[in-house]
């Protein structure tokens, strides 16, 4: 079986989906590893390092893909819909494709290379359970955003984060509020307390208060009627715009009293709910700062454009969309070990061996045989649903080496 490791073609993307250290796990299941060129440079790998560990440098890209089994990418074509179309014609039917796909907000590239007659894994995807916590790439990404996050602000900010107690007088600490208590959130919260800062925090599911006070932060309480606002896997989920809107009333406050607002309430191929108002953020103290961590699907702030830095009354809204890149070798190491692990998963003496009754299988695999086998995705794509494979049907697809 031989696995390879493109190199990334998304405009500033410097991560890549195997570090040289990751090469042993492989090839302790029968796996061969071909890497492009390049691939690793941008973070910080270079082609002497792969090839020391055991891999095979391969400049042509047209020959990697040709010969590969399984391939690797930090974006699939979904998360890469632009530069990403020009390897169409490198998918061979049968290949086995696995890296993030951005399938509910792009789910025709799931179909495009379904047509192709490639396999598609979507990370995305992985369920939120314990057995599969260690192939979690969102939550290894968002725990490098919320550390970056912080760091943003605190280099634009105009003030220090901790309080100092000087000849020259004592330096208050800076004050930020944290905006929704998932991965990114709690990270934020742990690195803004790292270094200084009084923290506050507010999350729609109450269960996370507990969460919050442990990283020393003081959770926003809100009287507001939320229902149920934990959907699957422990995430919030979407509530309806009446909500949002007392939400933005009673956060308003909180916003105004912070020097820097991080916010991270992001759905899932849906439009990011407003939380911060254009009239929220102008009564911030100039110099303040938001950092919108929602902003590749329109933001939590009213104001947020995309990679790109707004000033308003003196604020500053950054709205990242790449966070984790900007971290590239980290980042890297977090994101190679979830793929090795779901390779590991999918694999056995050195053939792949898809088990569709594993749950983590299951829910991941988006495209296989030439249809969208995903059932979310095809109401997506107006697709009617898949036959149910009658009962005794084998559970296991044995998917030869190309």
């Amino acid at each position: 079986m031989i696995v390879a490791v493109a190199k990334e073609t998304y405009p500033g993307e410097r991560r890549v989906a195997l570090l040289p250290a990751s090469l042993s796990a492989l090839k302790k299941f029968g796996g061969d590893v071909h890497v492009e060129s390049g691939a690793g440079l941008a973070a910080g790998f270079t082609d002497d390092a792969y090839r020391a560990a055991g891999a095979q440098i391969v400049s042509d890209r047209r020959q990697l893909f040709a010969a590969a089994d399984v391939l690797l990418q930090v974006r699939t074509l979904g998360a890469n819909p632009q530069a990403g179309h020009a390897n169409l014609d490198l998918i061979g039917e049968g290949l086995v494709i696995v890296g993030t796909a951005d399938p509910l907000g792009n789910p025709h590239a799931v179909k495009e290379l379904a047509d192709r007659g490639a396999t598609l894994f979507a990370m995305e995807l992985i369920p939120r359970i314990t057995r599969a916590q260690s192939m979690d790439v969102l939550s290894s990404m968002a725990t490098i955003s919320g550390y970056k996050a912080v760091l943003l602000a605190a280099d634009r900010l105009p003030k220090i984060f901790p309080m100092m107690m000087t000849a020259a007088g004592t330096l208050t600490p800076a004050k930020v509020f944290v905006i929704g208590a998932g991965v990114a959130g709690l990270q934020a919260i742990a690195s803004a307390k790292r270094l200084g800062a009084v923290v506050h925090a507010y999350d729609v599911r109450p269960a996370v208060k507990e969460q919050v006070e442990s990283l020393g932060a003081k959770f926003v309480e809100m009287p507001l009627a939320t229902g149920d606002a934990e959907g699957a896997g422990g995430y919030a989920k979407q509530l309806d715009e009446e909500f949002y809107r007392q939400q933005r009333e009673l956060m308003a406050k909180t916003v105004a009293a912070s020097d820097v607002c991080i916010t991270t309430a992001a759905i899932p191929g849906k439009k990011s709910p407003v939380l911060v108002t254009a009239d929220a953020v102008r009564c911030m103290a100039p110099g303040s700062v938001v950092v919108d961590l929602a902003a590749e699907r329109g933001g939590n702030c009213e104001l947020t454009k995309p990679d790109q830095a707004v000033i308003e009354n003196g604020v500053t809204i950054l709205g990242p969309t790449n966070l984790p890149s900007e971290v590239p070798a980290h980042a890297s190491q977090m994101y190679a070990k979830n793929l090795t692990n779901f390779v590991a998963l999918i694999s056995r003496d050195g053939t792949l061996h898809l088990n569709l009754e594993d749950q983590v299988v299951r829910e991941t695999l988006t495209a296989h045989r030439g249809e969208v086998v995903n059932p979310r995705l095809r109401e997506l794509l107006g697709l009617p649903p898949l036959e149910t494979p009658p009962p005794g049907s084998p559970p296991v697809d044995h998917l030869a080496s190309r």
